[in-house]
């Protein structure tokens, strides 16, 4: 396998969307550009031609009860931004695309599956100088007819005690730090659990491995290798986490997308709500 033997063409280069800026910035076509951010404002200040800019805390999370977006929501959202059924949806955001990537999967889990990722992401855009513009576009709405849920890349507590129980693959993509207890989050960011660890029998594969230093994506056989270290080959459901689920995302890209491991899901509630259940078992210490 080479990097143009991902299981899935899932992947589009910078160049590719700068050769086609045009058609993203058109009323309608059937191409349409989102940048997904943690906030909005660095989208404010700058973004790629065309692209429309999605808050990922308040645009895809369900405020009140700490979830994905309700099918009518994330109908409401895309209809309300020019996206039909029909259209192609790249995506890309910041920090390696950790945001865009949990975007992907919530695309997914809702049967859109004409959508990719920006190869690199936000940074990757602007440190090679692609055009950027800080107007943002408007685009007429359209009645968006969302499928699913697919639940089959999708885990829940229940799947992960299953997990547990049957000894299945379970890879935690935090840092080694979060991992072993010692923080409860990356700094400078707020702890939203009570309990630090990770959850018994999981392995520590960072979410960074996958990706170069310029946050693309490495080839399928350098994916295949990584995980083929932890004896992760697809042959077994795996179960990836994080801390709220947006880096896992980057992950089960990685190992559901591009090395095309049908059986990998996301566990989005993460150690959010793993390490504040009470009663859920959790280990300490560093990875073996």
């Amino acid at each position: 396998m080479s990097d143009s033997d991902y299981a899935n063409d899932v992947l589009v280069s910078a160049d590719w969307v700068e050769e086609r800026l045009d058609e993203f910035e058109s009323d309608d076509s059937d191409l349409r550009l989102v940048e997904v951010d943690v906030d909005t404002e660095a989208y404010d200040e700058s973004h790629a031609p065309g692209a429309i800019g999605f808050n990922w805390e308040t645009d895809l999370q369900d405020q009140t009860t700490r979830d994905i977006l309700e099918k009518e929501d994330f109908e409401a959202l895309l209809g309300d931004h020019g996206v039909t059924e029909d259209s192609t949806v790249v995506l890309y955001g910041d920090n390696a695309n950790w945001f865009a990537a949990y975007t992907y999967w919530q695309f997914k889990y809702y049967g859109h599956d004409d959508v990719k990722l920006l190869d690199g992401g936000r940074e990757y855009w602007l440190e090679n100088d692609y055009p950027t513009t800080d107007e943002v576009p408007e685009y007429p709405a359209v009645e968006y007819e969302a499928s699913g849920p697919r639940e089959s890349i999708r885990a829940y507590r229940e799947d992960v005690e299953n997990a547990i129980d049957r000894g299945l693959p379970l890879v935690d993509v935090r840092s080694p730090e979060e991992f072993s207890g010692e923080v409860l989050a990356p700094p400078g960011l707020n702890e939203t659990a009570q309990r630090g660890g990770h959850i018994p029998g999981a392995r520590n594969v960072s979410w960074s491995v996958v990706t170069n230093d310029d946050g693309t994506f490495k080839t399928a056989d350098e994916l295949q290798e990584i995980y083929a270290e932890y004896d992760i080959d697809g042959d077994e459901t795996t179960v990836a986490y994080c801390r709220i689920g947006e880096r896992s995302s980057v992950a089960w890209f990685a190992l559901h997308e591009l090395l095309g491991y049908e059986d990998t899901v996301n566990y989005d509630g993460s150690w959010t709500e793993w390490g504040n259940l009470v009663g859920a078992p959790i280990e300490k210490g560093e990875a073996e």
